[in-house]
C-alpha cells in the first residue's frame, strides 16, 4: 500500500503550511457563525443554507487554490534551477496533492548522498545557499532570482572571486587588447572544476546600471564604461593608430573588445563561450543510485525479452486488485532434455514502489515448463504466461520486473509507470477491458485462488493482444455503479459489442444488463467469440454500456491482431 510521506520542510513550505492551516480555520469559524445565524432566524433557514453552501464552496475553493499555487511556487522557485526537464514534465502531469508530495520527497531522495538517511545533506546545503544568495545578492529582487544567486545556488561558492564593486580604473590583459579604461562594477568568478562543464571555468558578472543588479555576460567588453566615449579608454593598438575603436562594434562574435595582443585564448572563442553559457544554466546531472540502476536496466533489458501488462479490478472504494501479467516467448528460453522431457525454469521478481521510492510490495516466483520431447516442436512456438495479482490503493506507481532464464542465466528487466484508478460511486465506470485467450468458470473450491483468477472465473489475458484464428477471443470486463430500478431491483442498461476493421463495423451484438447473472449495481461481462470467420489483420472491439436510469454511458475499446 502507498504510504503517507513527509512534506518538503523548506522555509517556503512552512509558510505555505501556515497559510493552509489559517485558511482551514477561517472556513471552520465562518461555518460556526453561520450556524448561529440560522438558529436565530429559522424562517430564513433554507435561503441561508443555500448561501452558506455557496460561501463554503467559495472558501474551500480559495483554500484549494492556495494549496495548488504552493506547489506551483515550489516548481517556479529556486528548485527550478536544479530540476531536470524530465522531472519537470512528470511533475506537471500529477493530478493530486498526495502525488505531488510523494514526488517532492522522491526528488530530494534522488539527490541524497546517503540514500535512506533522514539527514539529506544536499537538501540542507541547497537551502543554505538560498539564504546566502538572498543575503548577499539582493538588488530590488530577491537574491535567489539574480544571476549570481542562481549560479551560487546551482553550483555552489566559486573557488576564487575577483570583485570590483565600484568599478574604476582597469588595466586590460593582453587578450582583451591591453590599455587602460574605466569600468562599471563587475565580478569574475572562477571554478577550478564543474562536473559536466570542465576545468578553470570563469564567469563574469557586470552591473552596467550601477544599481547592484549584476548579470552574467558573455562579452568581456560589456564592463567597459568608456566603450561609447570617442577616443577614451583605448586599447594599445588603438592608441598607436594601428586599430580603430569603431572596429569593436562590427565584430560578429558578440563581443565589443578591441583587437587582442598575441591572439585570443580558446576560452574567448565564440562557440566556447556559447557552450559555457548554455551549460551553466542547465540543471546539474543527478548522479546517485537510481541513475546507476537505470544504466544497468538499459544494458540488460533485451537479453531476455518479455511483455508486461497491468489491469485494474475494483475491490472497495480505496482498494483495487491489480493483476500483473508477464508473457515470455518459449522460443526465447533454453530447454534441457531430461529423460525425454524438455525442461525449463523461469524466475520472476517484481517490485512495486510509490513515487517517493518507498516499496509498496514485492513478489518472487518461479515457473517450471515441462513438455514431452515429441510435443516440443509445436509447444515451443507458444507463450509462457505468469501472473501476480496485488491489491493497491489508487495512485501512481512504478513497477520494476526482472525475468531470468534459470538454465542459461539470461536476464531481462523493465521499469514501467502505471496509475491505479479511483473508482468513485457517483458515475458509471468500468474495470480494465481484458482480451483473454482463456475464460473459464471455476469449481467452487477454486474460487478466488491461484493465478488468473478473478472471483469465480479464470481469465488469462493475451499480453500482446494477439490471437490465432483457431482460438476464441475472450472478453472480460466489470461494470460499476449501474442505476437500479426500485421496482425490479435490477439494472436497466443495454450493452453493445462491436467488432471493427479499418474503422468499419463487421459484427455487432447486444444484450440487456438485467439478464446477466447476479445483475445489480455491478455486472460482469464474460464473452467468448470464435475468430475463425475473421481474416488475418488488426481489429478493434468496442463495448458500449448505456445506463437508461442514470443516463450515463461508458465506451471502452481495445485492439487485437488475428494471425
Amino acid at each position: 500500500m502507498a504510504e503517507q510521506v513527509r512534506s518538503e520542510a523548506g522555509p517556503g513550505s512552512r509558510r505555505r503550511g501556515y497559510r493552509q492551516v489559517l485558511a482551514c480555520l477561517l472556513v471552520g469559524v465562518s461555518s460556526l457563525l453561520a450556524g448561529h445565524r440560522l438558529a436565530a432566524f429559522p424562517g430564513k433557514r433554507k435561503n441561508d443554507e443555500h448561501k452558506l453552501s455557496r460561501e463554503e464552496k467559495r472558501r474551500r475553493k480559495a483554500a484549494q487554490k492556495e494549496m495548488e499555487s504552493a506547489y506551483q511556487n515550489w516548481l517556479s522557485g529556486p528548485v527550478g534551477y536544479i530540476i531536470t526537464p524530465e522531472e519537470r514534465a512528470a511533475f506537471k502531469k500529477l493530478a493530486t496533492d498526495d502525488e505531488r508530495e510523494q514526488f517532492i520527497e522522491a526528488f530530494w531522495e534522488r539527490r541524497n548522498p546517503n540514500p535512506g538517511s533522514p539527514e539529506n545533506e544536499f537538501k540542507e546545503e541547497f537551502y543554505r545557499r538560498i539564504a546566502y544568495a538572498n543575503e548577499h545578492y539582493s538588488s530590488g529582487i530577491p537574491g535567489w532570482k539574480t544571476d549570481r544567486g542562481r549560479i551560487y545556488i546551482t553550483w555552489g561558492p566559486p573557488d576564487e572571486v575577483d570583485s570590483h564593486p565600484s568599478g574604476g580604473t582597469y588595466v586590460r590583459p593582453p587578450e582583451e587588447g591591453g590599455g587602460e579604461t574605466a569600468t562599471y562594477p563587475f565580478e569574475d568568478w572562477r571554478y577550478r572544476y564543474l562536473d559536466g562543464i570542465g576545468t578553470n571555468v570563469i564567469l563574469e558578472f557586470v552591473d552596467p546600471t550601477m544599481t547592484g543588479e549584476y548579470h552574467l555576460t558573455m562579452d568581456p567588453g560589456e564592463k567597459d564604461a568608456l566603450l561609447h566615449v570617442p577616443n577614451a579608454g583605448l586599447t594599445e593598438l588603438e592608441a598607436l593608430g594601428m586599430a580603430s575603436k569603431a572596429d569593436r562594434f562590427t565584430r560578429t562574435d558578440g563581443m565589443t573588445l578591441g583587437r587582442s595582443l598575441g591572439g585570443e585564448p580558446e576560452s574567448m572563442e565564440e562557440f566556447t563561450r556559447l557552450d559555457l553559457y548554455a551549460k551553466i544554466f542547465k540543471p546539474p546531472a543527478v548522479k546517485f543510485n537510481d541513475l546507476r540502476a537505470s544504466v544497468t536496466h538499459t544494458l540488460t533489458a533485451n537479453l531476455l525479452p518479455f511483455r508486461v501488462r497491468t489491469d485494474f479490478i475494483k475491490i472497495t472504494d480505496d482498494s483495487v486488485l491489480t493483476p500483473i501479467t508477464i508473457q515470455v516467448a518459449r522460443k526465447d528460453l533454453q530447454f534441457q532434455n531430461k529423460n525425454g522431457v524438455m525442461h525449463a525454469v523461469i524466475d520472476f521478481y517484481g517490485q512495486i514502489s510509490t513515487l517517493s521510492g518507498r516499496v509498496a510490495t514485492t513478489f518472487e516466483d518461479s515457473a517450471v515448463l515441462d513438455v514431452p520431447e515429441h510435443e516440443f516442436q509445436s509447444y515451443v512456438n507458444g507463450m509462457a504466461v505468469y501472473q501476480k495479482a496485488v491489491p493497491l490503493r489508487p495512485g501512481l506507481y512504478k513497477l520494476s520486473v526482472v525475468v531470468k532464464d534459470d538454465t542459461n542465466g539470461r536476464v531481462g528487466t523493465t521499469d514501467i509507470g502505471f496509475t491505479v484508478p479511483h473508482f468513485d460511486d457517483d458515475h458509471l465506470q468500468n474495470s480494465s477491458l481484458i482480451l483473454a485467450d482463456l475464460i473459464q468458470q471455476l469449481p467452487t473450491n477454486q474460487v478466488g485462488t491461484g493465478p488468473f483468477v478473478i472471483g469465480g472465473t479464470k481469465v488469462r489475458p493475451s499480453v500482446g493482444d494477439s490471437f490465432r484464428r483457431d482460438q476464441n477471443l475472450g472478453i472480460y470486463m466489470q461494470i460499476y455503479n449501474l442505476g437500479v430500478d426500485p421496482k425490479t431491483h435490477r439494472p436497466n442498461a443495454e450493452i453493445t459489442y462491436n467488432i471493427l476493421k479499418d474503422g468499419k463495423s463487421i459484427f455487432t451484438t447486444s444484450e440487456e444488463a438485467a439478464k446477466l447473472p447476479n445483475a445489480s449495481e455491478q455486472v460482469t461481462l464474460e464473452k467468448r467469440m470464435p475468430l475463425e470467420p475473421l481474416q488475418p489483420g488488426k481489429y478493434t472491439v468496442e463495448i458500449k454500456v448505456t445506463d437508461n436510469i442514470k443516463k450515463q454511458t461508458v465506451s471502452p475499446s481495445a485492439t487485437f491482431n488475428v494471425d
